[in-house]
């Protein structure tokens, strides 16, 4: 491998050569690739990995049989409970060592319980790197533009800042394109203080940020008097999904030419790295799905959830859709066969869901072109996924998501007062009846007032009720039960919005 390839088979040991046969060849090829990948990662760990080697002895699977992705298809799946706590981490690895590869460990939030530490080798740098070349060269043109990255994502244990800056140096340090990173992490004054000095020498800045944080230091800019436009502003964001109101409210911000250029979404896991990205064509599907209630029950299967949706490369993350539930195969740092990732959704294959387009927007190839995304188009699979099944409240069975109060809060009623962060949960009131309690977080300078509190009661009653058939059947019998009991908070209240990390949506 030369500094300048990657360690992939052809076309992904260069990042141009991967471009020109994503836009041009057969779409059908990647999802053979994607299965012939699959089976020889189960056959290599199925013969070096121990753990797994005694996980297949224990469920009765003769190695010798899996011979088709028919076969493959019927292998137990793993997760983090029936696998990675049931072993011991080098049980875990290639030949049972923890070999001199690995660069760095990486730890889930524990967001959903005990944290687990994962093992990253250079080869998920490399995927990553591989993954946001693609992105940044065919969406925001590095190759043409001098570029400044300011990577806004946590530094320490969590994967966001340091992957982000790993993946990023990768590129920078080859010398093909005008790029140079800065890491603020999540301290907003040293951010915008490095735009301010650093982005009058560029041509673009990007900012990587989660979403909440990312819109604070927009907010916060433009309270400073920041010139947004003259930067040329772009943003890439991971760790959670986002509403098109949200896109809409930061591309405004800062004056960009085209919002469905402007900004992307990761979706990855620290347990096996970045599976894919929302490309321009996953936006506007995602917009076509707001506007046509058909089609979003169509593609999306939930008519008033809108998950994230992105394209992946099937011979890097092989997914299986079972019973909505998203299955994942990749070569990670912890080689994982057939893993439960506990994520709800779905997939589509790229020829699918243009053909379900089409049938929406009979002139989506001319639509592309008037939108100027007709030179992203990768001919990729899709993943959706909703926001994990346990990020969810419960109020009188009524599950309450909170995407749904997100939406209220990023609407112009809101958007006046509010930064669009919010913690949820069910309190009991003094008859240990349960109610909804929303938490939100006042934009910077702005003091709780009555009137806003009762704005947002409005706004978000409204927006259940036009979302959550659950929450409309039973607000028709117990209206003075299901009324969210709001709670208006000064920015930055450590209490529920410390800014240290990603939002906590769910408090319980």
């Amino acid at each position: 491998m030369t500094p300048d390839h990657y360690p992939f088979p052809p076309p992904f040991d260069n990042a141009s050569d991967a471009e020109e046969a994503l836009k041009h060849r057969d779409p059908a090829e990647w999802e053979r690739r994607g299965a012939a990948a699959a089976l020889d990662l189960f056959r290599r760990a199925s013969e070096r990995v121990p753990a797994y080697k005694d996980f297949l002895k224990k469920h009765s699977v003769n190695p010798d049989s899996i011979r088709t992705i028919a076969d493959f298809s019927q292998l137990p799946t793993l997760d983090k409970n029936n696998y990675l706590r049931a072993y011991p981490i080098d049980a875990l690895s290639w030949n049972g060592e923890l070999m001199d590869e690995y660069q760095v460990y990486a730890s889930t939030s524990g967001s959903t319980g005990e944290p687990f530490y994962f093992p990253r080798t250079r080869k998920q740098t490399e995927q990553y790197a591989l993954l946001a070349e693609l992105y940044l060269r065919s969406q925001y043109k590095i190759q043409e533009r001098k570029t400044l990255y300011v990577d806004c994502f946590a530094m320490g244990a969590w994967i966001g800042g340091l992957f982000t800056y790993q993946a990023v140096e990768r590129l920078a340090e080859r010398g093909k394109y005008s790029l140079h990173i800065i890491t603020p992490g999540l301290a907003k004054d040293e951010a915008l203080k490095a735009i301010r000095k650093l982005g009058p020498l560029y041509d673009q800045v990007i900012i990587g940020g989660y979403p909440p944080y990312v819109k604070d230091l927009v907010d916060q800019g433009t309270a400073d008097g920041l010139d947004w436009e003259k930067y040329k502003i772009k943003f890439v964001f991971s760790a959670e999904g986002f509403s098109e109101k949200f896109r809409d409210y930061v591309s405004a911000a800062v004056s960009q030419e085209n919002t469905l250029r402007g900004s992307l979404n990761h979706y990855g896991t620290v347990d096996q790295g970045t599976h894919g990205y929302e490309t321009p064509l996953a936006a506007l599907i995602r917009r076509t799905a707001l506007d046509d209630k058909r089609f979003f029950k169509e593609f999306f299967g939930q008519a008033n959830r809108l998950p994230t949706l992105a394209q992946y490369i099937p011979e890097q993350f092989y997914f299986e859709n079972v019973q909505g539930g998203l299955i994942c195969s990749a070569d990670a740092g912890l080689p994982l066969v057939r893993y439960d990732l506990k994520d709800q959704g779905g997939l589509w294959s790229f020829n699918d869901a243009t053909t379900a387009i089409e049938r929406v927007v009979p002139n989506y190839t001319q639509v592309l072109k008037d939108r100027g995304i007709d030179d992203t188009v990768f001919k990729l699979p899709f993943v959706y996924l909703y926001e994990r099944a346990d990020f969810v409240v419960v109020l009188y069975g009524a599950n309450i998501y909170p995407e749904h109060i997100r939406r209220a809060l990023e609407g112009k009623t809101c958007a006046t007062f509010a930064t669009g962060k919010c913690a949820i949960r069910i309190i009991e009131n003094r008859i240990r009846e349960p109610r909804l309690e929303v938490n939100i977080e006042l934009k910077r300078g702005v003091t709780p007032a009555a009137a806003d509190a009762k704005t947002a009661e409005k706004e978000i009653i409204k927006t259940l009720l036009a979302n959550n058939s659950e929450y409309c059947s039973n607000y028709t019998r117990l209206s003075h039960r299901m009324k969210p009991r709001v709670k208006l908070w000064l920015f930055g209240d450590p209490k529920n919005f410390s800014g240290r990390g990603k939002q906590k949506w769910i408090v319980k």
